[in-house]
């Protein structure tokens, strides 16, 4: 599932990226502050909008690009 906008779909790949990175949902709530009930949207693909702060703060947080997070299909 991924979010629709229009023709276009938002896709986000936090959980392939923790388990590459070996952190738990847990884990990344703690380092970037945000609930684990929030990154669960985030992560099942239910988020309408993300802040920038809390992208910046994941992106530290998984060492990548916000490229590497999300992806439009």
């Amino acid at each position: 599932m991924s979010v629709d906008i229009g023709t276009h779909s938002v896709r986000c790949h936090l959980d392939s990226l923790l388990a590459e990175r070996g952190k738990t949902l847990t884990e990344l709530s703690t380092e970037v502050g945000v609930t684990v009930a929030n990154l669960s949207v985030l992560k099942n693909n239910r988020a309408k909008a993300i802040r920038y702060t809390t992208l910046v703060s994941l992106c530290s947080a998984l060492d990548c690009q916000p490229g590497d997070l999300f992806t439009v299909e």
